[in-house]
């Protein structure tokens, strides 16, 4: 005689899976310390190609730090004062959450090889000269760039040549800066808001200034990013907190957000080098074999995708020094077809200087 088989009904199986949710997963145990550093040490060493037992080499250093593309936007200091917008306007969708406190949580980062690419630019980035601008000085930002823009009947967004631009930003944000650009007028940056003043119904306006928002990742000075966090999870929470109110993916405004930190800002080595870090948290970041800046210069970039468009970062393959950036739709709309280019941007020197006008080594007006 066959022994009876027992069977579950379907409010059994119900039941067993809501009590497996209330159940609290089991403990995982922690790393020591010094195992931490040991597989850390291990994995950038994998990551720089050196030899068990070898001490990973230091990569060599780039004459200045090397900045960044646009999203279509740059810093202009104090963006509150002077938000310089070109190119394909793009709704975004409603923010879509992102994990409590902004934590990533385990399997929520950047691919394999996105992550070793910006293990390079971190560990790079840290054994770069520290910024030498003074509270009194301004940080001189030169690149190539090049926006795409649309008629005013709207049709296919067209990229111009690359031109050249130039920006002074008040190191410590007190005094007005300097946006040149080729073919166009300068444009002075002032840390204040020129604004009219009614008394009462019927008075005269009375010219006054408003006072630009305070610092903040989107409106960062010299002396500002200075303060930034060193530990990669602390800053990308704030990153993402201070972008928070700018709607769409949060991820996305977290990687935009640092692409404009590392091209339009001047950082110290270990804030720069978080940057990094705090980039490879990101999930949904991956890397891209081959990418060139508005330079024409090669390399490996890190990219993501979001809305129909890709940022990539492009990275020099020697030094892992930050080249430019790229946008690039990734799906056809009325912008453009599939692969459109919507802007690209190469950072040519980073520097500091005494005065708006000045270049590096005195010239200038």
């Amino acid at each position: 005689m066959n022994a009876s088989r027992k069977t579950h009904s379907p409010s059994d199986d119900l039941l067993r899976g809501e009590l497996t949710e209330l159940l609290p997963p089991p403990p995982v145990p922690e790393l020591e310390p010094e195992r931490e550093h040991a597989l850390r040490y291990a994995v950038l060493r994998d990551a720089l190609g050196a030899e068990p037992g070898t001490r990973p080499l230091a990569p060599r250093a780039v004459r200045g730090p090397l900045p960044r593309l646009p999203r279509l936007t740059w810093i202009a200091a104090p963006v509150a004062a002077c938000a310089l917008v070109a190119g394909v306007v793009v709704l975004a969708p409603a923010e879509a959450p992102a994990g409590p406190s902004g934590r990533v949580t385990a399997g929520e980062s950047a691919s394999p090889g996105a992550e070793q690419v910006l293990s390079r630019a971190a560990l790079a980035a840290a054994t770069a000269p520290a910024p030498n601008a003074r509270p009194q000085d301004f940080v001189y930002v030169r690149s190539l760039v090049a926006h795409a823009g649309r008629s005013a009947a709207g049709g296919v967004a067209t990229l111009p040549p690359a031109h050249q631009r130039e920006v002074w930003l008040s190191a410590d944000g007190s005094r007005g800066g300097l946006l040149r650009e080729a073919g166009a007028a300068d444009s002075v940056l002032s840390p204040s808001l020129p604004v009219y003043e009614l008394e009462h119904r019927g008075a005269s306006p009375r010219p006054t200034t408003l006072e630009a928002a305070p610092p903040s990742v989107t409106n960062p000075t010299h002396a500002y990013v200075a303060t930034l966090p060193t530990d990669p999870e602390a800053l990308l929470r704030l990153i993402r907190e201070e972008t928070r109110g700018d709607g769409g993916d949060a991820d996305q405004r977290a990687f935009r957000a640092i692409g404009t930190l590392l091209a339009e800002t001047w950082a110290p080595p270990k804030v720069t080098s978080a940057l990094y870090e705090a980039a490879a948290r990101i999930p949904g970041v991956t890397v891209l074999p081959s990418a060139k800046d508005a330079a024409g210069r090669e390399g490996v970039a890190v990219a993501r995708t979001a809305d129909g468009e890709q940022t990539q970062w492009i990275f020099d393959r020697a030094t892992s020094g930050f080249l430019g950036e790229r946008t690039v739709l990734t799906e056809t709309t009325a912008a453009g077809k599939k692969g459109t280019v919507l802007g690209v941007s190469a950072v040519l020197v980073k520097a500091a200087v005494a005065r708006t006008g000045e270049q590096p080594g005195g010239a200038g007006a």
